[in-house]
């Protein structure tokens, strides 16, 4: 029977890569590529081959096999696995890249920079430190070849082959035999003089001048070459000539070398140096340094090396997350980091993280994810969107920090391309008409509308046909001007979703009546919505077959693309109403906002006057609105991720908690009071759904039954008198200003040339029969409510705290 030996070599678990040597350092030992077989994880190979007649340099490889295999360090070259056979020797170790090709390929790139170097300098001289005073080692080898680059851009020191120890124990130095190795000896070794006047580290400091050196200047030619610094910054230059000194008692220990040039001024006392040195020791630090370095962290990342973000920095930010409790702190570097990353490595190593934070109950983490999530978003797949994240992020809607609320509505804008069917048609809408509603802050109330406008192409047909139209018009009858401003760009924006006869019917009607606006903003917005609209149904009427194409979105599918054209064509102007809501808040950290009078819609006599609405301390009405806002919001945008810890969180919850909410009735149409009622839970409609609204607006029941109109307040004109852009200026002032009441019930009809038809009689007393009936239901069920509850108590009798019933 015969038996064949195995190959060692075949059943290594890391092979070689195809490419060619890296190089390495001057002697036997080669690098190359190499990866791990089960993982395909790089590592790098020194492969050393065993040739006849050099036993004295194979012994030399085979004592750096040992040293690596034993000494850890995080500043030594990491060893993974090792081989030993009669025919070679395989050093298995942590992916590296010799410091001279690495040093050439960053200064070809332009990206080489001195922070970089100063930590990497640091580094070097701490690991010889190490091995100094702590190892009583003598590296006998420190040079440019003998220095190696990780991936994270970290400087780890090898060429083990002649380190010898400083007792003796082992005998003298080995010798080298290169000549590229013997120009970085000593002088008092070349002339054998001196040698029991040296200190154990005097070769190594020497040595370590010399790679000083050749980082900032190449290649050393000869040793001559020393006296002349070069490139050398000055802040270093004190400290390399104590090292390449000709009295080797003057070379300063390892230890106290790093500890001159970290003092104030010194060449290593820097944020990149105090950077890494703090991350060495991040699990010993206390919760509250930690949370100062990672505030304080986001800045400084602009200046550091990219490998060293992706590879250093960022697993200590997972971590920190992960098992600390860096809490919100660590989101805003976390996100700096995270644009060096492919779309793989940030789905595998970011996006789960991103998951878990929106389950958090931390609002500082909540509303910095909701201002981050333009950073993330493209990274997030539908599923985990609609399962994971959009079931957490509709608290903020609920919450009762304005703040928390506006930021949830503009995240809507990022997140509605990837909801589902439900969540999108059902839930969403059920929110957003909640707060178009309900909300008391009307710059919140202005954003719902907004974000209507922008997500409409995404709703279905059937949802578009049902909300679009009654939420836009309930918008028109806001007490907050930018919302009416709102309604009226929503129904431009989205103006190739709505059939003709809605166009003609519904739109237009709502329009109309915004011509007669207390603002000036909002009636030039209605007035460029009726033109389009009127043009649009002209066009139509003169060609009867471009129907078809008029309405060809009306029932189609949602389309993203709808969106983005719609909103150009209506010059949809988000940016100034979207921070509306932040500088209510920040106008007043930690009191009520001052309330002032915003002009109010028209109500009729003898009904109670419109309270005053809380309003930003700047004006918001003015005829440039949209242009003020949106060059002041666009600076406010770029610093909001810098103001996230000046928040007084605390302050807003008691604020929101102190503000009297303006209780919007809409049941009556507008024409009923707004004023007297605050933010009572038992006061609000109950109507939480966008179909309640169609039923409440009865468009077409003013319409059937024609009734004589209702004359004007004495001394009112006719639209028909006025200069509407003649060339005769009126000397008159804005005559829609002046309109304060509404016409009086009871006076006697008057004809003109609109003809017999009462417009809002018949409507007005439908809503307000509406109202009266719902009032007559509440009060139904509340005593209902207290026959049953008296009952009871009569049955049970009066209950007894502390007893218990016995069995």
């Amino acid at each position: 029977m015969w038996f064949f030996a195995r190959d060692p070599v075949r059943d290594f678990p890391f092979e070689l890569s195809p490419e060619l040597p890296e190089g390495g350092p001057p002697g036997p030992w080669v690098l190359h590529r190499g990866r791990k077989k089960a993982t395909g994880s790089p590592v790098s190979i020194f492969v050393y081959d065993v040739k006849p007649g050099v036993e004295e340099q194979t012994q030399v490889a085979k004592a750096a096999f040992k040293r690596l295999k034993t000494l850890r360090h995080p500043n030594i070259l990491a060893y993974i696995d090792g081989l030993e056979t009669d025919r070679c020797l395989h050093i298995v170790t942590e992916a590296v890249t010799p410091l001279g090709a690495y040093l050439k390929a960053r200064a070809e790139a332009g990206d080489l920079r001195e922070l970089e170097l100063s930590w990497g300098l640091h580094q070097i001289v701490k690991a010889l430190s190490f091995l100094v005073n702590d190892c009583s080692l003598i590296h006998n080898n420190v040079c440019m070849a003998a220095v190696f680059v990780d991936r994270a851009g970290e400087w780890k020191l090898g060429g083990l082959d002649y380190m010898y120890s400083a007792q003796g124990n082992g005998g003298g130095p080995p010798r080298k035999g290169i000549p590229e190795l013997e120009q970085y000896d000593p002088p008092e070794l070349a002339d054998g003089s001196g040698r029991a006047a040296r200190e154990k580290w005097s070769a190594d400091m020497w040595r370590l001048g010399c790679l000083i050196w050749e980082v900032f200047n190449g290649p050393l030619p000869r040793a001559a070459a020393l006296r002349n610094p070069g490139k050398i910054p000055k802040s270093l230059v004190p400290h390399y000539c104590e090292l390449v000194g000709a009295n080797p008692k003057v070379r300063p220990n390892p230890a106290r070398f790093l500890q001159n040039c970290r003092a104030p001024g010194g060449f290593m006392n820097n944020r990149f140096v105090e950077t890494n040195l703090f991350l060495e020791e991040i699990q010993i630090k206390e919760p509250a340094e930690k949370q100062k370095f990672f505030q304080e962290l986001s800045k400084s990342l602009d200046s550091f090396p990219e490998d060293f973000c992706r590879h250093k920095v960022l697993p200590q930010l997972l971590t920190a997350f992960e098992f600390g409790s860096a809490g919100a702190v660590v989101l805003t570097p976390l996100f700096k980091v995270g644009k060096f990353l492919g779309a793989a490595e940030y789905q595998r190593k970011i996006i789960p993280v991103v998951v878990k934070m929106f389950s958090s109950t931390d609002r500082a983490m909540r509303i910095r994810l909701l201002q981050q999530m333009e950073q993330f978003i493209q990274y997030l797949d539908e599923p985990t969107v609609n399962t994971q994240i959009f079931p957490h992020v509709v608290h903020g809607f609920l919450d009762t920090n304005p703040a928390i609320r506006e930021q949830t509505v503009k995240s809507m804008l990022l997140l509605a391309p990837k909801l589902n069917e439900t969540n999108l048609n059902v839930e969403l809408m059920k929110h957003f008409a909640r707060l178009q509603a309900k909300d008391e802050q009307g710059p919140i109330r202005c954003n719902t509308t907004v974000c209507l406008g922008k997500i409409g192409s995404y709703l279905s047909a059937g949802t578009r046909h049902r909300v679009l139209t009654s939420a836009f018009s309930r918008a028109t009858k806001d007490p907050f001007a930018p919302s009416r401003v709102a309604g009226v760009l929503g129904f431009a924006a989205t103006h190739n979703l709505y059939s003709m006869t809605d166009c003609a019917h519904k739109i237009l009607p709502v329009l109309c009546s915004l011509t007669v606006d207390p603002e000036r903003s909002v009636r030039d917005q209605a007035f460029k919505a009726i033109r389009s609209f009127l043009s649009k149904l002209e066009s139509v009427s003169e060609d009867p077959t471009q129907l078809a194409e008029a309405e060809k979105d009306v029932h189609a599918a949602s389309s993203p693309g709808m969106g983005g054209a719609a909103a150009s064509w209506a010059g949809w102007a988000v940016t100034g109403v979207s921070s509306l809501t932040s500088k209510l808040i920040r106008a007043h950290p930690t009191a009520a906002p001052a309330e002032t009078n915003v002009p109010q819609r028209p109500v009729p006599e003898g009904l109670p006057a419109p309270a005053p609405t809380p309003v930003p301390a700047t004006p918001t009405t003015s005829d440039h609105w949209e242009t003020q806002e949106e060059s002041k919001d666009a600076e406010e945008d770029s610093t909001a991720a810098d103001r996230w810890d000046d928040e007084d969180w605390g302050s807003l919850e008691q604020e929101a908690e102190s503000v009297l909410a303006q209780q919007d009735n809409w049941s009556t149409g507008g024409q009923a009071s707004w004023a007297g009622q605050t933010s009572n839970p038992g006061h609000k409609s109950q109507e939480s759904d966008w179909s309640s609204w169609e039923a409440e607006d009865a468009w077409e029941q003013g319409w059937q039954e024609p009734s004589p109109p209702e004359p004007p307040p004495e001394g009112t004109r006719l639209a028909s008198e006025y200069n509407w852009g003649g060339p005769e200026p009126s000397d008159k002032g804005d005559p829609f200003a002046a309109l304060s009441v509404r016409r009086e019930a009871g006076a006697q009809p008057r004809r003109d040339s609109w003809g017999d038809d009462n417009w809002e009689g018949l409507e007005a007393e439908s809503r307000q029969a509406k109202a009266e009936l719902a009032r007559k239901k509440r009060e139904e069920r509340r005593r209902e409510m207290e026959a049953k509850r008296a009952e009871k108590k009569t049955a049970k009798g009066p209950m007894k705290l502390g007893t218990r019933k016995l069995d």
